[in-house]
């Protein structure tokens, strides 16, 4: 079997949970799945919009999945395609869609659905919202994540360390889920 092929059986068997509320603003985030240099990898991008700093990175620009907003009646895996296009070059079919994994809403009231997509070694362009590419082995998704007090919230907020620094959710969270989902099946 073939990662694509194992990746998207795994999701297959995944039972996702879905959030249907009305009057939320929905989003995609792609987790684009390519043939890295030591084998399987996920692309994380580092924005040069000053608006991608979050409260939890204390005034670092961090990585995230690509990904935006869906247009109306848009599906989360045409707006992670679009998204990943926007941001990276890589124009993608539909058939690129390998699964999704369960939705997340954030504090703000979006839901995201993160799309995991097979980009193979589809060249990467950056864009103009985009500063940086991170190319994520699957290795280095194996490690433990931070669970650390959320300054408002009676929910821990998680925190995944890659390659010498912290990724923060969601984008820790759904690379999480993408962990026990999809590589702990592998």
């Amino acid at each position: 079997m073939s990662p694509p092929e194992e990746i998207a059986d795994a999701l297959r068997r995944f039972r996702r949970r879905r959030t249907r509320r009305w009057g939320l603003r929905r989003a995609g985030l792609a987790v684009a799945v390519i043939s890295g240099a030591t084998g399987p990898a996920v692309l994380l991008t580092r924005r040069t919009d000053p608006a991608a700093t979050g409260p939890s990175c204390s005034g670092q620009r961090q990585f995230a999945l690509p990904g935006g907003r869906a247009d109306r009646w848009e599906p989360a895996s045409g707006a992670a395609r679009r998204q990943l296009a926007g941001e990276l070059g890589m124009r993608l079919p539909p058939e690129s869609t390998l699964g999704l994994l369960d939705d997340y809403v954030t504090h703000s009231g979006l839901v995201i659905t993160p799309v995991v997509l097979w980009a193979a070694t589809h060249w990467v362009q950056h864009r103009v919202p985009v500063a940086e590419v991170l190319t994520v082995p699957f290795a280095d998704l194996d490690v433990e994540p931070v669970f650390v007090a959320s300054a408002g919230s009676n929910r821990s907020a998680i925190r995944l360390p890659v390659q010498g620094g912290w990724l923060h959710a969601p984008t820790a969270a759904v690379l999480h889920q993408f962990r026990e989902v999809v590589l702990c099946r592998l």
